[in-house]
């Protein structure tokens, strides 16, 4: 699998906001992670209040659905992030766990969208993802 940043020079620096600007991939299957919410394995909202912790375990699924594929977040091409209730005060909190999330890997493509409510009362953050498999 071929997964490279593209961040243009000439562009605004987006890594020290934990995204790229696009990612260039070939080769390998498409994963389309559904969106993921702060949920443990028991059906548990983890968090409740929390973005932090909410966006912590966000991860934590998304990286548990990647792993059933022996995929990790240097497969993600890109992700889609939902925030109830956004505001940009929210990019702190948001931010540094995404990127946790991608560690030493460059980030995906991101879009962060603002919304007025998610699925289910309590829940903070959504994320959704696409990775490219071997």
């Amino acid at each position: 699998m071929k997964r490279e940043a593209v961040n243009p020079a000439s562009m605004y620096d987006t890594l020290k906001f934990n995204f790229s600007h696009a990612v260039e991939s070939e080769g390998g299957h498409l994963l389309h992670l559904a969106g993921q919410v702060a949920v443990d394995a028991e059906g548990n909202l983890v968090g409740e209040g929390d973005l932090s912790l909410q966006t912590r375990k966000v991860c934590e699924n998304l990286k548990e659905v990647l792993a059933s594929r022996n995929a990790g977040p240097g497969n993600v091409v890109r992700i889609r992030i939902y925030v109830a209730d956004h505001e940009p005060s929210k990019l702190e909190i948001i931010e540094p766990v995404i990127g946790e999330f991608f560690g030493e890997v460059v980030p995906a493509a991101s879009t962060l969208i603002g919304v007025q409510a998610l699925a289910m009362p309590g829940f903070l953050i959504e994320i959704e993802a696409t990775a490219v498999l071997d």
